[in-house]
């Protein structure tokens, strides 16, 4: 009696052996309840259709065997690839279009060239010149050596943005323009809508709704070019602007804030001009009376 004692004090006292522990677990059911007949059953139900599965805890696959996972994952990647190649594709083709489509200026120079470069742009820089969807082709002869076109500009909300993005359009028509040997003048005529009170009326609802009403000249730039032996001089004169939009450009171009008033504030050069022209009349003056 006293060895069977010993025996069981030792397993009380010592851990389960691995034969010990899967002798052990073979009584255990899948409820956990110790039941030798049930978990045999079920031992040999999963063993006859194969669904015991050995789960490592520590593995990234899914243990139900599912690899929707990696398939959405591989979808998004795709798709953000083909993205991203549609979008170079159609950018690069819109540069080709875009360039095969505007008139070559340099080497021929007709009405409809110059309508062509009006309606589509021309490369000006490292960018790409816009000009007004409403416009009229006067003149375009490589014989007279002249090219006359008008536009309606209808986004400008005042004479200064009317007058900032006309210099711009115009110069970039104009050189291109004047880059034929055969061309040495360039008429760039800019009209605008107003209304009764001398404001710019301007389009509506993203440009589909055009502005109404009278159309009138508003600046019109004139580049010329001249060639010598030193080499080609191109020339710009601006002509066309009444006394009331040239006030208007005045005040807006020239303001308190300029750095001109601002250092002549600190400075004091306005006053010492003020007391040198004082002076000036003054002594002026007096010579004046003198010679009476």
């Amino acid at each position: 009696m006293a060895k069977p004692k010993n025996e069981m004090a030792r397993r009380q006292t010592n851990a389960l052996t691995a034969d010990e522990a899967e002798k052990l677990f073979e009584t255990v059911d899948e409820t956990g309840h110790s039941n030798e007949e049930v978990a045999r059953r079920e031992r040999r139900r999963r063993k006859e259709k194969g669904t015991g599965v050995d789960i490592d805890p520590l593995s990234a696959e899914d243990p139900s065997g599912s690899n929707v996972g990696k398939v959405i994952a591989k979808t998004a990647v795709g798709f953000v690839m083909v993205f991203l190649v549609i979008v170079v594709a159609a950018q690069v083709l819109f540069g080709v279009v875009r360039r095969s489509n505007t008139a070559d200026l340099a080497h021929d120079v007709t009405v409809a060239t110059v309508a062509s470069a009006l309606r589509g742009g021309v490369e000006w820089g490292n960018g790409f010149t816009q000009f007004p969807e409403d416009f009229s082709v006067q003149e375009a002869d490589e014989n007279t050596g002249t090219v006359e076109v008008t536009v309606i500009d209808t986004t400008s909300s005042d004479a200064l943005e009317c007058f900032a993005g006309s210099q711009v359009q115009a110069s970039a028509f104009s050189v291109n323009c004047l880059l034929n040997p055969n061309i040495n003048t360039v008429i760039y005529h800019v009209n605008v809508h107003m209304d009764e009170n001398g404001k710019f009326k301007t389009s509506q609802f993203f440009g589909f709704l055009k502005p109404t009403g009278d159309v009138t000249s508003f600046i019109t730039f004139v580049w010329s070019k001249t060639q010598s032996s030193t080499g080609v001089n191109f020339n710009c004169s601006i002509t066309g602007v009444d006394s009331t939009l040239q006030e208007e450009l005045r005040d807006q171009v020239t303001t308190s804030f300029t750095p001109v008033a601002i250092l002549n504030d600190l400075t004091g050069s306005t006053a010492e001009s003020d007391s040198s022209t004082n002076s000036s009349d003054s002594s002026n003056s007096g010579s004046g009376t003198g010679t009476k």
